[in-house]
Parts: C-alpha cells; structure tokens; sequence
C-alpha cells in the first residue's frame, strides 16, 4: 500500500503525514492512540512498543514534549477489545495504531474518520479491513504480516526436522480473520507430504490441552502454533504442553522460541512498528 498517498486523501487527517514535515513545521502537541496485541505485562509487546517509540523520537516527536501517546494493551475477549477501542478514539487521537485484524476491525467500528495504521495483519483484503491493497480507501491502511503461503512453509519445515512424523495438530483461533487462510495453506500442501492435519480451534489454553492430549497419545505427531493473538497470549503453557507431550513444535513467531519452543518461522514483530508512522 502507498501510505503517504493514502494519508493525503483523508482530509483533514492530512496534517499528521508524513510526522517528520509536520515535527518541524508545528509545535502543536498531537496524540497518538495505540491499541496492541499484547497483555500489559508482556515483555514481548513492550520491545514492540519501545521500538515504535525509538522511531517516533528519531523524527522528533518525543513523548511529554510534542506528543502524547496513549497506549493500551489488547485482550483475548472481543467485547473487551471493542470496549478499550472505544475508549481510545474518545480521546481524541489524531491518529491511531492497531496491532491484528480483530482490533483494526475494533477501531474502525469505533470511528470512521480518525485514520488507523495497523501492523501484524494477515489478510486485510479477506477480514474487510481494506478494499484493496493498492487502494485500500476509508481511514484504514498499514502493513501485512506474511502472505498464507507462509503458513505452508510451516508444514514443511516441521516435516524437514521431524521426517517421521505422520499427522500434525494446528492450534488455531477459529474466531481469527486469518485463521481459516493459514489452515487451508497447510492443509494445501499436506497431501504431497503425507501427512495427515488436525485442526484444534483454541478457545482458551484448558481447551488446548484437552485435543491435545489424545491427539499425542498415538506416534508420530507434530505440532504446528498458527499466528493468532489467543495462542501468543496462552504461549507459555503451550510450549510446555508440547514439551510435555514430546510434539515436535513450529511456531509463527520467534516469541515463542525465547520463551522454549522448538523453532519458529515468520517475521520480524518489531520492523512494523518502526515503519508504521514514518
């Protein structure tokens, strides 16, 4: 997407694009709204945050001088995200942050006019966020997150360390935009590898461990953790189930592998925030 030409088409949201100009052109203090996808208490957003922070600072907008940047932490519950949403836009942002599809969909709910850049997206075209990528239209553009072939990269990657292994459970969330697209990429190249693929749509980590368990009883299992905000926000006790379990494990993101997992493949979570506002 070509976000600068997007900014220039939203009116009076104009002023805010690109900050670098406007930094050295008004001293007006401006707020920004962020609404990301990590508990409060989560090590893993705060890098996220202070690196969209260093890069505000490096085009001049410096927290408590020309820029106030009210920031809250995401949750697994969409009526609490739509809640915390609405709170946002209330202040007044000039402009808004949104980190994952449920909570741009939030936003954008909340206000219509307020311009929204979100990061960490899958499938902004297939979850309704935008009309195209080359022309998004409305108040909403940003960056996605990998493409669903991706996700079949996964599949072959696990089978690449653990060639034995026969059938592969798939943590996903089955209330995620992107879920059912990550899903079907796996599920696409299974056939050629022969491997058998069982969904388990994760509505909390208690309900994880149930499909999971007898799923590990029988030989050759593997594991594969599909990007979704609930399987990071339940990431520590899934790496150890499937450590527990002895389930060879792929993961989305390299979050996981700091904290125990076997090995990831995705990219990295902290570029976006950087390029966000630039």
């Amino acid at each position: 997407m070509r976000r600068r030409e997007f900014i220039t088409l939203v009116g009076g949201a104009a002023a805010m694009w690109p900050l670098r100009a406007i930094a050295q052109q008004s001293a007006r203090s401006r707020r920004i709204g962020v609404l990301y996808d990590y508990a409060k208490d989560d090590a893993a957003g705060r890098v996220q945050i202070d690196a969209f922070r260093d890069e505000l600072a490096k085009l001049g907008w410096i927290e408590g001088q020309n820029v106030v940047i009210d920031l809250q932490a995401g949750d697994v519950e969409a009526d609490i995200l739509r809640t915390y949403a609405r709170e946002l836009m209330a202040k007044g942002p000039d402009i808004v942050l949104g980190a994952g599809g449920t909570i741009v969909a939030a936003l954008q709910r909340a206000n219509r006019n307020v311009p929204i850049v979100f990061v960490t997206v899958t499938d902004p075209v297939g979850g309704g966020l935008v009309a195209s990528l080359a022309r998004p239209g409305g108040n909403t553009t940003g960056f996605t997150q990998f493409e669903f072939g991706s996700s079949a990269k996964w599949l072959e990657l696990l089978k690449e360390i653990a060639p034995k292994i026969t059938r592969v459970a798939v943590i996903r969330d089955p209330t995620a935009r992107s879920g059912g697209g990550q899903l079907g990429a796996i599920q696409g190249v299974a056939p050629s590898l022969g491997i058998e693929v069982r969904p388990i749509d994760a509505a909390d980590s208690e309900a994880i461990e149930r499909d999971l368990a007898p799923f590990a009883r029988e030989a050759n299992g593997g594991l594969i953790v599909t990007s979704s905000r609930l399987a990071r926000t339940h990431r520590e006790r899934i790496i150890a189930l499937a450590a527990r379990l002895k389930l060879p494990a792929i993961y989305a993101f390299s979050v996981y592998v700091a904290g125990g997992g076997l090995m990831s493949y995705g990219p990295d979570s902290s570029t976006p925030y950087r390029r966000a506002l630039c």
